[in-house]
């Protein structure tokens, strides 16, 4: 499923780094805060450091080396510093040696630098401190897409569709300007000014806004509404330390509103806080089963046990899931399936499951270190394996995607042997991951190469907001989401002008192509809209309406 932009500090959606088709396919923008951190591979790998070492006299010496063995390594870049033919960094080695040290030990054991360990873990604690907006840099300019309800540039009065010119009176556009640079700007801490020129359309000179930076929250629900009558819908594209508390509001909201069945979205949600998860899985289960349990050499087995009554113990339930969901949405995925608490569709989930601990070091940096794996009331492993290093770990992943994942049938029984049973005794799979109760296979026949060639560039974006902005008061008349879902939508002359728009952009159009691409195209730019007037509950109002494995959910909970 495509993503755009939610929170300041998401990138321009251009996904200019993904070259493969396949890949591109499922590059959730929101969405994929979705994968571990990578380190690039040390540049010390495969160097042969010899402790010999040639002295003044051309005679070959060893150094002396008392100290404890545990100090090796620093002794080997004591050496590298000392006679290494070229100058080095010693902070840049040592650091690239953690990193290397690290990634060998598993997949997803990874080293964070001072430098951005707060930037990492300001999305899992919920709020970051800055002026409050979303943005997209169009044509070397920062356009604010939408200011953050109540936020500090909201309360001044900036606009979506603002032009951001000067920074503190020094000119910001050209195509030297990025989003590191833009949030390095724009970010500050609390109570810290920054002043604003702003651009208006119809306006004739700038708007100068004084802006006093806040602590801006992050969302990990996107949107939740009710379906129809009795079917409600949660996004969750994170877990947090504010999940549950949102989660809660929502089914709350949702409960008040008629609720009987659920349908909760973990697609492209890679995983965060284990208490999150557990909170939300709690809320659907009975008391006394089984969540999830973990092992590991130095800790002892733990097992978490639903303890309270819920908000959603009763209602019929599904959740979906794809490639992308990891860590925290496999537990409560696998918790639902185990205890045959509701219905998994979708596709197998990434296989995630080893539980790792965050060790902050003296410096300001820190590791996160895996220490167990975790483990479905089954008895599954949730991880898949790694035997044969992080490169290939990740290369299958991508394999499996371009393979399986887009098979037009199930394959799992010739692939995994490993057979557990749910609390009833219905059979499910090992081998990593969750496979779903109902598998939706990547649909390939909505996704012609030319709609993906516009989705990959950031065209369909750029294009859709362009449209919106040029037309804010023909929609400014569309009150509520299902006024806007009735009496709108995107005809043929808007997708050719989409067709044109991408053409000056580089991309040429075929007119079977683009015919294949028609129906999705239309979707992405109604929902795209949509977000601009309502939000994310507008663009996921819209956009699900033409999603597979959403339509088979609705199918599903009204046979049951």
């Amino acid at each position: 499923m495509e993503q755009y932009p939610n929170e300041e500090n998401i990138e321009n959606q251009t996904n200019d780094n993904l070259t493969e088709t396949d890949k591109e396919q499922f590059n959730n923008n929101k969405y994929v805060v979705l994968l571990p951190l990578i380190i690039s591979i040390s540049i010390i790998i495969g160097m042969t450091i010899s402790f010999f070492y040639f002295s003044s006299n051309n005679q070959v010496g060893v150094r002396e080396n008392n100290q404890d063995k545990k100090d090796k390594i620093n002794n080997i870049i004591d050496i590298i510093e000392e006679v290494y033919v070229d100058s080095v960094n010693r902070e840049e080695i040592t650091e690239n040696m953690i990193s290397d040290m690290l990634q060998k030990l598993d997949p997803h054991s990874t080293y964070i630098p001072k430098k951005d360990l707060t930037f990492i873990n300001e999305d899992l604690t919920g709020e970051f401190e800055g002026i409050g907006v979303q943005f997209s840099i169009k044509k070397d300019t920062i356009v604010v897409i939408q200011t953050i309800p109540l936020g500090p540039s909201e309360k001044v009065g900036i606009r979506s569709g603002d032009r951001i010119i000067k920074v503190n009176d020094t000119l910001f556009v050209g195509k030297d300007i990025d989003n590191a640079k833009v949030l390095n700007k724009l970010r500050g801490e609390k109570n810290t000014k920054v002043k604003l020129s702003i651009k208006r359309k119809g306006v004739k000179d700038l708007l100068i806004f004084n802006v006093t930076r806040a602590k801006i929250p992050t969302y990990s629900v996107d949107a939740y509404y009710m379906i129809n009558k009795t079917t409600g819908y949660i996004k969750i594209n994170k877990f947090a330390a504010q999940t549950y508390a949102e989660y809660s509001k929502a089914v709350l909201k949702l409960n008040k509103e008629g609720m009987k069945k659920l349908i909760i979205d973990l697609r492209a949600n890679g995983g965060g806080y284990l208490e999150a998860a557990i909170n939300i899985a709690d809320d659907m289960l009975p008391e006394k089963d089984l969540i999830v349990y973990t092992k590991g050499k130095s800790k002892p087995e733990s097992y978490v046990y639903a303890t309270k009554k819920g908000n959603f113990e009763k209602g019929k339930l599904v959740i979906l899931i794809d490639e992308w969901s990891a860590s925290a949405s496999e537990i409560v995925a696998g918790a639902i399936q185990d205890n045959d608490r509701g219905t998994i569709i979708g596709r197998r989930s990434f296989g995630k499951g080893l539980v790792q601990e965050q060790i902050g070091m003296p410096d300001g940096s820190a590791i996160r270190l895996t220490v167990a794996r975790y483990y479905t009331p089954s008895g599954r492993s949730i991880q898949k394996p790694y035997d044969e290093g992080t490169e290939k770990y990740f290369e299958d992943f991508y394999s499996n995607i371009m393979n399986e994942y887009a098979a037009l049938k199930d394959t799992i029984t010739s692939k995994d042997t490993a057979k557990y049973y749910t609390k009833k005794g219905k059979i499910v799979f090992g081998g990593g991951g969750i496979y779903p109760d109902i598998y939706i296979p990547f649909d390939t026949t909505k996704r012609a190469n030319y709609y993906v060639k516009i989705e990959r560039s950031g065209i369909v974006f750029d294009f859709s907001f362009d449209y919106f902005d040029k037309n804010r008061k023909y929609f400014s008349q569309f009150k509520t989401i299902k006024d806007f879902d009735r009496n709108y939508n995107i005809d043929s002359k808007v997708v050719e002008l989409l067709v044109d728009y991408a053409k000056q952009n580089g991309v040429e159009a075929n007119s079977k192509e683009v015919a294949l691409s028609e129906l999705k195209i239309k979707n992405i730019l109604k929902a795209l809209i949509a977000r601009n007037i309502f939000g994310e509950n507008g663009f996921y109002y819209i956009y699900n309406q033409n999603d597979n494995s959403f339509i088979k959910a609705i199918e599903t909970l009204e046979k049951e």
